[in-house]
């Protein structure tokens, strides 16, 4: 069974930083691109984060140049670290990975952006 568990989220001031963890089991993980989502209320969920299974990371431009995404294969562990936060980036924060003919996501972690 493939399961996603979302940690780290917090509430931070403009301008802040945060790290947020995707736990990923029962898959095998370095062989899966994962991507990080947000979903502000009220709209569409967006990616805004996707690394490929060697490593490669790619973004949204709202967040280019302010989020890192990183994987650690050995722990089976994403990454996501959020720099100069704006209120805007406040949403829902959703690890995902598509395998075995499906897409998986895990059940979000809150991002309030605000002073």
């Amino acid at each position: 069974q493939v399961r996603l568990v979302e940690s780290g989220g917090a509430l931070v001031q403009p301008g802040g930083s945060l790290r947020l963890s995707c736990a990923a089991s029962g898959i095998n993980y370095r062989l899966y691109a994962m991507k990080w989502y947000r979903q502000i209320p009220g709209k569409e969920r967006e990616m805004v984060a996707f690394i490929s299974s060697d490593g490669t990371a790619n973004y949204t431009d709202a967040v280019r140049g302010r989020f890192t995404v990183s994987r650690t294969n050995v722990r089976n562990t994403l990454s996501l670290h959020m720099n100069d936060l704006k209120p805007e980036d406040t949403a829902v924060y959703y690890c995902s990975t598509h395998a075995y003919g499906r897409t998986f996501w895990g059940r979000g972690t809150q991002v309030p952006v605000s002073s």
